[in-house]
């Protein structure tokens, strides 16, 4: 059974964005071991272990979580039949998140991103003052997605992404919301 968790679904032209729930399990663990997404974040590496997306998925059940995750999905007939991508916020100290999502390869290019973004900022669903978020310097498409949302650039700097096993430069953005 799947934890009824307090997290607003939120919906899109084209899918929803509903809270992450145990069901999701094999969908999300299928694409995160996947490189070409894996080497995008900052948190999942490759190979991926077992047990990381569990551990997530109960991070994000938590009645006290500081990360809130949505699936993006577009299961038209039934919710939960496409996990297209995840989002999430994570709480920062004095009123602001964080924000990170991923985009299934299948569905990469075909603005499920900047969907995402966007009705994630307008519900303001942890009411926030401020966002922040950071993508790969190799990654053009992603900082669009931020600049496209009303995010503005703030700085260069650096991170470790687990799949590369490397630190990677990163464009730092931020989006008052208030």
């Amino acid at each position: 059974m799947d934890t009824v968790v307090a997290q607003p679904t939120l919906t899109t032209e084209h899918f929803s964005l509903r809270p992450v729930r145990r069901s999701d399990l094999t969908r999300i663990a299928h694409y995160c071991s996947d490189v070409r997404l894996a080497s995008q974040t900052v948190n999942i590496p490759h190979p991926l272990p077992d047990g990381l997306i569990a551990a997530m998925i109960d991070r994000s059940l938590a009645s006290d979580r500081t990360e809130h995750r949505w699936v993006m999905d577009g299961g038209e007939q039934e919710p939960g039949d496409e996990v297209m991508g995840v989002i999430a916020l994570y709480n920062l100290d004095r009123n602001q998140a964080e924000l990170s999502y991923w985009v299934a390869p299948p569905f990469a290019n075909s603005h499920v991103a900047s969907a995402a973004v966007q009705a994630l900022v307008a519900a303001n669903p942890l009411d926030i003052d401020t966002v922040f978020a950071s993508v790969f310097h190799d990654n053009p498409a992603s900082a669009k997605v931020l600049t496209n949302a009303g995010f503005a650039y703030l700085g260069d700097a650096e991170t470790f992404c687990l799949a590369r096993g490397a630190t990677v430069p990163t464009w730092t953005y931020s989006l008052k919301l208030r």
